[in-house]
């Protein structure tokens, strides 16, 4: 009889959902950070959630490092599927339509858009993970980061040289559209409403907090920051950053 089929590990590896898998952990995960967010996440209470021992969960994420990582593979994921959807399954490396169309300004400008708004509606389901696209980039290195994000940024530098860029521009312009989606993402999800339970927008907002004499634009602003700038303020903020790098690669 092998290991994994011995009784022990049989009943260690099953829970409430059924046998585990690396997907079925990695989806809890995310259903306990969207439900509780970051802070509550452990092993502990992940086995909790899928009704094991803590200790089974280490045969598929071998540490809470592991398990950060996978949260950001699960939303590339969910990435690559929404573009996949939006494409009609389109098959693996053909790209979607309009990507195909070569050097054509418009195919590779409406192949960024849509990785952006991709990322951007990921995000919008799962706003307690999205630091997480920041800090973890920081400590795994390149070739150790998930295949599902190295996908995204493979398709993001093809569609650049599609649209006619060399390497060193669009090595420029990748940095500039990670940084302005990344950073687009982080501010439309920043924290807003300081009593949610209070029906007046100033009390909700919690104005009386910040001294009007010190924080005058603060105050007079903050309604309109807590709102969310949406899918209009995205195009156009690619928009114009295509545009800037199209100018520099010209000049």
């Amino acid at each position: 009889m092998a290991p994994e089929d011995a009784p022990g590990r049989r009943a260690s590896d099953r829970g409430r959902y059924g046998k585990l898998s690396r997907e079925r952990v990695l989806v809890a995960a995310l259903g306990v950070v969207d439900a509780e967010g970051l802070s509550a996440l452990s092993m502990r209470r992940l086995g909790t959630e899928l009704g094991v021992e803590a200790m089974s969960l280490y045969r598929y994420l071998p540490g809470k490092g592991a398990l950060l990582d996978g949260l950001v593979e699960a939303l590339y994921q969910q990435v690559e599927e929404h573009l996949a959807r939006e494409a009609g399954d389109v098959p693996e490396g053909a790209g979607a339509p309009e990507a195909r169309t070569g050097s054509e300004g418009p195919g590779w400008r409406a192949g960024l858009q849509r990785i952006a708004h991709a990322v951007y509606a990921v995000g919008l389901r799962h706003p307690e993970v999205v630091p997480l696209l920041a800090t973890r980039m920081l400590s795994v290195p390149l070739a150790r980061r998930p295949a599902a994000v190295l996908r995204v940024d493979e398709n993001v530098l093809r569609l650049l040289h599609e649209g006619g860029l060399d390497t060193a521009t669009a090595t420029a312009a990748h940095r500039a559209f990670t940084a302005w989606l990344l950073g687009y993402l982080l501010v439309d999800l920043r924290a807003m409403v300081d009593a949610p339970e209070e029906p007046d927008p100033a009390f909700r907002l919690g104005l009386h907090r910040l001294p009007a004499h010190d924080f005058p634009r603060l105050r007079e602003s903050a309604p309109s920051l807590a709102g969310r700038g949406g899918r209009a303020e995205l195009s156009a903020g690619v928009d114009a950053l295509l545009d800037r790098v199209i100018r520099g690669a010209a000049g």
